[in-house]
């Protein structure tokens, strides 16, 4: 059997010594606390409504580069949830990771006091959580362990025009926790929040750096494409996923918040996401895909799958549309996907319901879409319903088992968080999850850029790598 290795969680960096009087200053200001041995015996959260803000202001001016970060807003959907710091975390380098997972979330929200404005809808902690694609993710080239679990120092929760924020304090049976809500109260209050309704000025003048890019052997990803149709052919499996990095250099750093910026301007309609590891490594995107929402017992997941580009002009649209919903090829790619989701729901004894086939038109692209519904009439952690579906043929294949073993054989890097799981879980087990797509892993001024494309019966190389091309290029001019 082979030995799970799992580092304990991160709490020296956070435990606090009230002595003669509360000290929040280097909490803060995300600095090194002074500790004690043992983990904090009780933790508090506040939440308070402030005004409305920039979710993107908030992690420009709360986010540390030496500490971990979790930012994600659907601008469409006005809705955003930032994280800045640690107040306790989990690295896990281990096949169980889901479960290890959901065992530290549970085992921190036990010992969770929430205090403050607590009446508010969703006004409570939240969990972080990020998954390598694959469990054992290549330490040489993925800078992520398979899972990472936070619980925030600060966290940002904006919906429509109403911001919430919520504070995670741990402390110690001794300390005075009336004292401490008003400490933190006081400090909120202190803070002039009309400096976060924009981006400071310096970021939005920036412009974009002319890049050194490093690609991938093309003709060896469409002899990949040829290779995987041929096993095709013989029923080996029917679907692979096959992705497709990009290496790009840039005379200057990257600048994270600008480049966030850009994502969320050009694609109004994805989640646009960034986490790091605390070491100067942050993976971004902007995804169209939602592997699982869970909002009071009610499960949303989407099969996502074939795709067309946007027309130039609206008849084109229309035309490129209409070829989408009528092309066989990719109406097979889809309904693989969706196929497989309803049936891993119900392997949960969940009772999963479809609604008709639809279009999901982003900026430049366009995709079949299929929302599945389930109502969670028992517990299910919603951990145990990500590692359930995860990986989707979406971004692996079918059969799943064999198209991943295939994936490892064909690709010549670690997908690290590319196509995994990356969301949160409240307090109240709500939780929502997507799926890490037409994304980028960036150290300083170094870039890699991952797309893909599913191969089905009837895939042709050229246009497989057209397809990657047209989502590569999209998030390329999102980054300066």
């Amino acid at each position: 059997m082979t030995q799970s290795r799992i580092s304990m969680p991160v709490v020296s960096e956070l435990d606090l010594i009230f002595q003669d009087h509360l000290k929040l200053d280097n909490f803060w200001d995300q600095q090194q606390l002074v500790s004690e041995p043992n983990e904090p015996k009780k933790i508090i959260s506040f939440v308070q409504r402030i005004p409305t803000i920039d979710p993107l202001a908030f992690l420009q001016n709360f986010n540390h580069s030496n500490s971990l970060h979790f930012y994600w807003e659907n601008p469409r959907k006005q809705e955003a949830v930032i994280a800045c710091g640690v107040t306790q975390k989990l690295l896990i380098d281990s096949r169980d990771r889901f479960k290890i997972a959901q065992n530290f979330i549970q085992k921190c929200l036990k010992k969770t006091v929430r205090k403050g404005e607590t009446s508010i809808t969703g006004a409570g902690p939240h969990l972080f959580c990020t998954f390598t694609f694959f469990p054992d993710a290549d330490k040489s080239y993925s800078p992520f362990p398979a899972a990472t679990v936070f619980l925030p120092r600060l966290q940002l929760i904006k919906k429509n025009k109403s911001c919430l924020l919520i504070v995670n304090v741990p402390v110690n049976y001794a300390d005075n926790s009336k004292l401490i809500v008003e400490e933190i109260k006081q400090k909120i209050n202190s803070i002039d929040w009309s400096l976060q309704q924009k981006l400071n000025s310096e970021i939005n003048e920036c412009f974009a750096s002319n890049y050194n890019s490093i690609s991938e052997d093309s003709e060896y990803f469409k002899s990949v494409v040829t290779s995987a149709l041929n096993s095709i052919a013989i029923d080996e499996f029917s679907k692979i996923v096959l992705a497709y990095a990009t290496d790009v250099v840039s005379p200057v750093p990257f600048r994270l918040i600008k480049s966030l910026d850009n994502l969320r301007q050009r694609h109004p309609d994805c989640y646009i996401f960034s986490t790091s590891n605390g070491r100067d490594n942050n993976f971004i995107g902007a995804s169209p895909e939602r592997l699982v929402s869970i909002q009071n017992k009610q499960l949303v997941t989407d099969a996502l799958a074939g795709s067309a580009p946007r027309g130039k002009t609206t008849a084109e649209d229309v035309q490129l549309a209409n070829l989408l919903l009528k092309n066989r090829k990719e109406k097979r790619e889809h309904q693989a996907v969706s196929d497989f989701l309803i049936e891993r729901l119900r392997q949960l004894d969940l009772k999963p319901q479809q609604l008709p086939l639809q279009l999901l038109q982003l900026s430049n692209i366009q995709h079949l879409w299929t929302p599945i519904y389930a109502h969670l009439s028992h517990d299910l952690d919603p951990l145990e319903i990500v590692a359930q579906l995860h990986p989707t043929p979406a971004v692996a294949g079918v059969s799943t088992e064999i198209a991943c073993e295939q994936i490892r054989r064909y690709e010549k890097f670690d997908r690290s968080l590319y196509a995994a799981p990356l969301g949160w879980v409240d307090y109240q087990g709500n939780s929502e999850f997507i799926v890490g797509i037409r994304s980028a892993l960036i150290e300083g001024n170094r870039a890699r850029l991952y797309a893909g494309a599913g191969i089905v019966s009837g895939s042709n190389p050229e246009k497989e790598f057209a397809e990657i091309q047209l989502k590569l290029q999209s998030l390329l001019k999102a980054l300066v």
